[in-house]
């Protein structure tokens, strides 16, 4: 996962790719840990073309967290072709994000049969 620390920077990621996830999380939220990982290794399995950034709230990213009003952890949003599609919060499962995933990433990837 890309770390991103500041405004500026997710804004260029988010342009500058078709399909985002953005995990919102903290070195001391064990969840956000435990989640991380597996998040990465979901999408390097199954959603190759989807980048993956990473925003610590709580370390050099206060600020950006503090301006995207992420005020609880960990938060995943998902950004298909510059606009959000879905943001989970604090509870959710792999599934849900896989679910939420894979529609949108199919009808971006794979509309015309190939990547």
């Amino acid at each position: 996962m890309t770390p991103i620390a500041d405004h500026d920077a997710l804004k260029a990621a988010l342009a500058a790719r078709p399909a985002v996830l953005v995990l919102y999380g903290g070195r001391a939220c064990c969840v956000c840990q435990a989640i991380k990982p597996r998040l990465a290794a979901m999408l390097a399995d199954e959603f190759p073309h989807l980048e993956a950034l990473y925003v610590d709230c709580q370390g050099e990213a206060t600020a950006l967290c503090a301006q995207r009003r992420i005020f609880s952890l960990p938060v995943v949003e998902l950004w298909f072709q510059g606009q959000l599609f879905d943001t989970f919060v604090r509870a959710f499962s792999l599934a849900e994000v896989r679910r939420a995933i894979q529609r949108p990433y199919a009808a971006l990837f794979f509309a015309n049969g190939s990547p």
